[in-house]
């Protein structure tokens, strides 16, 4: 009864689409695709596509296709300025409430998964930690044993404490150490973020060639066209700047940070495209591994012709109509 009340909350907030995948697994091109079907607008979930005057390395839309299928979020962000997830959250969400307002469905489409996951569900203000109150807890727990600790919690936090196994010291510090530090309990951070979740009907789809060997030459053949297309002058242009340092986020992107190398001539052009391309691999490998285990998830396959027919129907099971 409560997941179908759950369910039934869930449909009558306004609808959102989400569209992940790991890099090279055609996001872009199926969200583009189902707003020839559907009344979306799309909004970037990537920290590359922030930044201007990086176009080739992040494989942006061109000029045409984002007259075509205009993206938010792409472009607001000099590569010299950092750029946060809390940052995106709270673009994202302006940009979300604008475009239900003009009647439309929001479609976020990106491969940075931590971007994603704090606009899903917020996150918590804990504080940060503080040595000297470790320093009392670890006192307390050398004189009396975690037991005592755990009940020392439970007598502040029961709902923490009872989630947490006694001889677990390393959680049952922290959760103590929070309520010493904040005046507020571990659960009561919980809650907070808990009220911090999107207000909207997420139908959440990710895209991925079933076999990693296929993705991996979708990644390779990427960067290859990537250096025919001129990135290294793209990178060159970034480097001339003067302003810019090799540990700023933007430089540190997949493929900049190995292009950055070679013209410092710490790689060879060789080296420099084989740790790019490598680099882009273990990337999405850490893409995959989030989308792994995350909920509420619809997968697609890259290679299927049938994709965008298979989104259209889970997005119609969710209510979400076909235009």
């Amino acid at each position: 009864m409560a997941d179908q009340l759950n369910e039934l909350n869930a449909k009558a907030l306004p609808p959102a689409i989400f569209v992940m995948g790991p890099t090279a697994s055609g996001k872009t091109d199926l969200a583009c695709e189902l707003t020839k079907h559907l009344p979306c607008e799309l909004i970037s979930v990537d920290s590359a596509l922030v930044y201007r005057d990086m176009d080739i390395g992040t494989a942006k839309p061109t000029k045409d296709e984002l007259v075509q299928f205009p993206h938010k979020l792409i472009d607001i962000r000099d590569p010299s300025e950092p750029y946060s997830a809390m940052d995106f959250r709270q673009d994202a969400l302006r940009e979300m409430a604008e475009i239900t307002e003009r009647g439309k469905i929001p479609l976020l489409v990106g491969g940075t998964m931590l971007y994603f996951k704090f606009l899903l569900e917020g996150a918590a203000n804990l504080p940060e930690a503080n040595d000297a109150i470790r320093q009392q807890i670890e006192a307390l727990a050398g004189q009396h044993g975690w037991a005592y600790v755990h009940s020392k919690l439970a007598e502040v936090d029961p709902v923490s404490a009872e989630r947490l196994n006694p001889n677990d010291p390393q959680r049952i510090q922290r959760a103590y150490e929070v309520f010493l530090v904040s005046g507020k309990t571990l659960t009561e951070h919980w809650q907070a973020q808990e009220a911090q979740r999107i207000p909207y009907n997420v139908v959440q789809l990710a895209i991925c060639p079933e076999q990693r060997k296929t993705l991996h030459e979708r990644i390779a053949l990427r960067f290859e066209q990537m250096i025919k297309q001129g990135f290294v002058d793209e990178v060159r242009a970034l480097h001339a700047r003067g302003d810019l340092q090799e540990n700023l986020p933007a430089i540190r992107a997949v493929g900049y940070r190995q292009v950055w190398d070679f013209l410092d001539g710490k790689l060879s052009h060789e080296e420099m495209v084989e740790k790019g391309i490598i680099a882009t691999r273990q990337l999405a490998k850490r893409q995959i591994t989030w989308l792994r285990g995350w909920n509420h998830l619809h997968w697609l396959e890259s290679e299927d012709p049938h994709r965008v027919d298979k989104a259209l129907k889970i997005l119609a099971s969710a209510s979400i109509v076909v235009a």
